[in-house]
């Protein structure tokens, strides 16, 4: 198929010679793509028009194929990519063809939103070439920004953000993105001139993903092509200066206290080194963290939220230990707390209290980065004295060697306790394997790890250790296997634990069917199974998940049908429900219990779209409904409503409740640097709602103001009189300054 290639009135045709035809780098991911990139001495302006004659000196990629619904076959549209640099930064500007241009999804304004229901633009970078981890960059047609981090492979921290720039517009029967990510923005190594590098696009309303490199329907580092000639990169000084003020005035209504502070804190990034670099934090402010979602607990264990605070998410996936919370994922038998059983260092544990409340950090420094075949992440923090417990010295430290073709080994030490005036200390050594180059373009992944706590008082029996095997495939049979042991005495104190003394074996298979030519895009059915037994014998959980149909369309409708057995052998009490006039009890027994769930959803891509969901069965002894709603309204790129509720029915020999959480958020973008974004949630067991409502002010990547507003309150008295309980506001001023 011929393409021709039009930048204002200049008629161009593609300079880049694919390695390989899209079918046949499926059937030989070996034979690795390549485009070069040229070095230009004037940077392209970043305005969404690439009638600027620069783009003309670069090469053109346009060998792009579908990695769904088909695998390999020509696009329904064609796509066109360009690559330049200068000495400060990296230019890429994609043309996307569209024979309905009107019809583009562009829901997201806000920058550092994900866009799963948005016409995307994804960049994956590699700048070590080590297809082991990396960078992903998304945008749309609303120039959005969305970066994210590579922990694994596999997965990735949407939370993580650095500086960028991005423009987009709509020319003709297409639309256009320019991108500049400067140097300065992630770490490289000058000595590589070879980058790992890979494109995708999404055309949603037709459930339509487009790669230039992709194997078994998916991309990601190790699945990627490289871009070469990068040479004479400059990062200036590596410094970057981010001082910020933070006005806070909060209030507790009964009884009646005030209290206003002014905060200036320091944050500070020097490059060591272009891989290597180190942070200075000194009197850290959260205050314009975004709170956490509401979830109802219906189980015995606690439940895990995500760390949400930039400091900590920069750099996080050097930190990351033995793959545990990637082991099940995917395992619809296991939850997100189970999954992450057993982390050594959770860095939610620093800065916050055991109930979420801030604790002080007084200063703190980390080092993290890659020198050659290591990858080094050290963190020490200072955290002031709360009510309860004194200052203390944490710190944590990660190293990991790469090794093979994509594996590596490496070890994790970190000492201290954020909760208590106890010594605490951690020691693991873990092993990850990774071999992507199986016949058919599938894959096989392995980790093995140890470790144990050092705890005073708590002798013994201190030690956790696990393997994983998968065998992940987006077409075809899939499996894992998982097994982890947590013994009674396994205490991080900088980690995560919510049930030890445990066995805990997982697995899962399934099989996915792609259709042609069909309004139906895939089926897949599967199982999903997950047994915890007690060290000291006897079972404590076991669950089997039957995926029994999951049908997805190409305009990304779907319905999925499941059935679960469930058997929880209880030993100690625990309380389900609790108000202030009763509370409803689990007593001890063995209890076995199954449920039928259906699930409705729309492709977000559309104006109004939403999802239902229907549960029914036993539970504990007694029965349970459950009914799980969303309904989601984009206006415009200007305006989004989303309202979800949750409301669970649920009758026992002990007595009955119903659970009910519901929350409403809005989405105001006065413009593409100015939002207002409200989040209202409540939950009938504590009988509070949750207000947080922020002014958000970006001019530019790295230049942040924000209003913040908290504001709970509560019913008491359960008669539907709510009352102000607390509130507080925050002003918050952050800019970056670079050298």
């Amino acid at each position: 198929m011929s393409k021709r290639y039009l930048f204002g009135s200049a008629l161009l045709l593609s300079s880049v010679t694919p390695l390989v035809s899209a079918q046949e780098e499926v059937a030989d991911h070996s034979a690795m793509k390549q485009v070069r990139a040229v070095r230009v001495d004037t940077p392209p302006m970043i305005d969404g028009d690439l009638s600027d004659p620069i783009w003309q000196q670069a090469e053109v990629i346009t060998d792009f194929h579908q990695s769904r619904p088909g695998d390999g076959v020509e696009p329904s549209e064609e796509t066109e990519v360009y690559v330049l640099y200068d000495d400060d930064a990296l230019y890429i500007a994609a043309r996307m063809y569209d024979s309905e241009p009107d019809l583009i999804a562009a829901p997201v304004i806000r920058h550092g939103q994900g866009m799963p229901s948005d016409d995307r633009l994804v960049v994956i970078l590699d700048p070590f070439n080590t297809q082991r981890a990396g960078y992903r960059f998304e945008t749309n047609l609303n120039a959005a920004r969305h970066d994210s981090l590579y922990t694994s492979t596999t997965s990735f921290s949407i939370d993580w953000n650095t500086i960028w720039d991005v423009a987009a517009n709509v020319d003709g029967n297409a639309w256009v993105a320019e991108i500049e990510i400067p140097f300065k923005s992630i770490p490289f190594d000058p000595e590589i001139d070879t980058w790992g590098f890979n494109f995708g696009r999404a055309i949603r309303r037709r459930g339509e993903e487009i790669a230039w490199v992709s194997q078994n329907r998916t991309y990601n580092p190790s699945i990627s092509g490289q871009v070469t000639g990068l040479t004479g990169l400059d990062t200036g000084l590596g410094l970057d200066i981010v001082p910020s003020l933070a006005i806070n005035q909060s209030r507790q209504y009964d009884p009646n206290m005030e209290e206003t502070n002014v905060e200036p804190s320091l944050d500070a990034f020097y490059r060591l080194t272009p891989s290597l670099n180190a942070a200075l934090t000194v009197n850290t402010d959260f205050s314009a963290t975004e709170v956490d979602n509401r979830q109802v607990n219906l189980s015995r264990f606690n439940l895990f939220f995500p760390e949400k605070r930039d400091f900590f998410l920069n750099d996080s996936d050097l930190f990351q230990f033995g793959n545990i919370s990637g082991m099940a994922r995917g395992n619809n038998a296991t939850s997100g707390a189970s999954r992450e059983n057993a982390r050594p260092y959770f860095s939610r544990k620093i800065g916050l209290s055991s109930n979420g409340q801030p604790v002080d950090i007084e200063y703190g420094g980390r080092v993290s980065g890659r020198v050659g075949r290591w990858n080094i992440g050290t963190l020490a923090i200072r955290q002031d004295e709360t009510q309860n417990v004194d200052a203390s010295d944490l710190f944590v430290s990660r190293v990991t060697a790469n090794i093979l073709s994509n594996s590596n080994v490496g070890f994790i030490v970190t000492k201290g306790d954020p909760g208590s005036d106890r010594d605490n200390s951690v020691y693991g050594a873990d092993f990850s394997y990774l071999n992507n180059t199986l016949p058919g373009g599938n894959s096989l992944e392995a980790d093995l790890w140890y470790q144990r706590s050092d705890t005073p008082g708590l002798v013994g029996d201190d030690a956790s250790y696990g393997f994983g095997l998968r065998y992940p495939s987006s077409t075809g049979f899939r499996g894992r296997i998982g097994f982890k042991e947590v013994q009674r005495n396994f205490y991080p104190a900088m980690g995560y634990v919510n049930r030890n003394n445990v066995r805990d074996t997982t697995a899962d298979v399934g099989y996915t069917h792609f259709f042609d030519d069909s309004f139906l895009q895939s089926a897949f059915f599967g199982i999903d199974g997950q047994r915890v037994d007690e060290i000291d014998g006897g079972l404590q959980s076991e669950v089997f998940a039957f995926r029994l149909l999951e049908l997805e369309t190409t305009t990304r409708d779907s319905v999925s049908l499941s059935y679960r057995k469930n058997r929880e052998v209880v030993r100690s009490p625990f309380t389900l429900y609790r108000s202030p006039s009763r509370q409803v009890a689990v007593t001890p027994g063995d209890y076995k219990f199954d449920e039928q769930e259906v699930e409705l959803r729309t492709g977000g891509q559309r104006p109004i779209s939403g999802s239902f969901s229907y549960l029914r069965g036993d539970f504990y002894g007694g029965d349970r409904q459950n009914v799980g709603a969303s309904i989601s309204w984009n206006q415009s790129r200007y305006f989004v409503m989303s309202i979800d509720y949750d409301w669970n029915d649920i009758s026992l020999p002990q007595g009955d409740f119903i659970t009910r959480l519901s929350s409403v958020s809005t989405q105001v973008a006065f413009s593409s640097t100015l939002y207002w974004v409200s989040l209202v949630q409540y939950d009938n067991l504590s009988e509070e709602i949750g207000i947080n409502t922020r002014l958000q002010w970006i001019p530019k990547a790295g230049q942040e103001a924000f209003i913040v507003l908290n504001h709970n309150m509560q019913d008491i008295d359960k008669d539907n009189r709510f009352e102000s309980a607390s509130s507080d506001i925050a002003v918050k001023l952050r800019y970056t300054f670079r050298f």
